[in-house]
């Protein structure tokens, strides 16, 4: 019999709004070079216009990593063992999850995602199609340690990380990340594993294009945002002034998502004033590429050691298994 339970992490004020959604937002409108976290996308729009964006032909990721667990199923299994807790940070639709689970016979699959109604439509579909294995949904803000369930305690746990998800983060958020995932998942004396997708560096038009599709899913996706921000935070952003923009920023080895103002606007968020010239963007997102040293060189940094990496035919994305890495004083 399938668990199936919520647990609440969201921080409202009295009127309830998110109050760590209103901080980012403010904070980063207010910056020199605005920016808002790529993590406030996903209200229950923002992660159905994401599926959305999995499934337009120029998004390569979804197809080669699926691919990829399909292939390597076996050999995952061989390597984890039976009987883990999977732990997935930022689970969206769990697309991939069953040809994990169905792989690797796990003792218990706990999704932990921001978008709740999301997380819960897909944890009962999971449920339903694995009936025997407990499904215990969390719904937190996976960039901090989670408390998971008691449900698994005393079960060796799995990180799924799929997505390259890691790649919209900066080098530095993203050691504090793996670092954090560490202490959700226990350190080496506990047998922690994580498998985690990674985006290779490839042509600059196929990677262009991957985040801008032709459909414009990505766009809507991207100017969701400003609908949430309008919604939520009583903003009145003109969203109709504002258009998307996905480049290669080479220096950084990143596709960079922005939203550039057609013209020059003025709005309020949440009762405070701000100011826009034509031509300025917010920065939404960023989605860094990487080579093999440089995957294994974040993941060590991060306190996992690479153990095995699989990659597609044309190198074009990869599936890397770490465990924490053991404490040591001295080289």
């Amino acid at each position: 019999m399938s668990i199936v339970r919520t647990l609440q992490h969201v921080d409202a004020d009295r009127d309830g709004i998110d109050t760590a959604f209103r901080d980012d937002v403010l904070a980063g409108l207010a910056q020199r070079h605005k920016a808002i976290p790529a993590r406030w996308f996903y209200d229950t729009r923002g992660s159905g216009l994401f599926e959305d964006i999995t499934r337009q032909p120029e998004y390569y990721p979804t197809r080669v990593e699926t691919g990829l667990l399909e292939q390597v199923g076996k050999d995952i299994a061989a390597l984890v063992g039976p009987g883990r807790c999977v732990v997935e940070f930022g689970s969206g639709s769990s697309v991939k999850t069953p040809h994990l689970l169905a792989a690797i016979d796990p003792g218990s699959y706990v999704p932990i995602d921001i978008s709740g109604d999301f997380l819960r439509d897909s944890s009962r579909s999971l449920a339903e199609r694995f009936p025997d294995l407990p499904v215990i949904p969390v719904e937190a803000n996976f960039m901090n340690p989670v408390a998971l369930p008691h449900e698994v305690d005393g079960q060796a746990r799995l990180g799924f990380f799929p997505g390259s998800t890691i790649g919209n983060m900066v080098a530095r958020t993203a050691v504090d990340l793996l670092r954090s995932m560490r202490d959700t998942l226990g350190g080496p004396d506990s047998g922690a594993m994580l498998l985690i997708g990674i985006d290779r560096i490839k042509d600059v038009a196929v990677l262009e294009a991957a985040y801008d599709d032709a459909a414009g899913v990505t766009a809507a996706f991207n100017r969701n945002l400003l609908t949430r921000i309008n919604r939520e935070l009583a903003g009145t952003v003109p969203e109709d002034a504002f258009v998307h923009l996905a480049r290669w920023n080479d220096r950084f080895a990143r596709i960079e998502m922005h939203l550039e103002a057609q013209r020059d606007v003025a709005f309020q968020v949440a009762g405070q004033p701000f100011a826009m010239a034509k031509g300025e963007t917010i920065h939404t997102e960023n989605s860094h590429k990487y080579g093999p040293r440089d995957a294994n060189l974040l993941l060590r940094t991060g306190e996992w050691t690479p153990v095995e990496t699989w990659t597609d035919a044309d190198d074009r994305f990869a599936l890397i298994l770490a465990k924490a890495t053991e404490y040591r004083t001295a080289p």
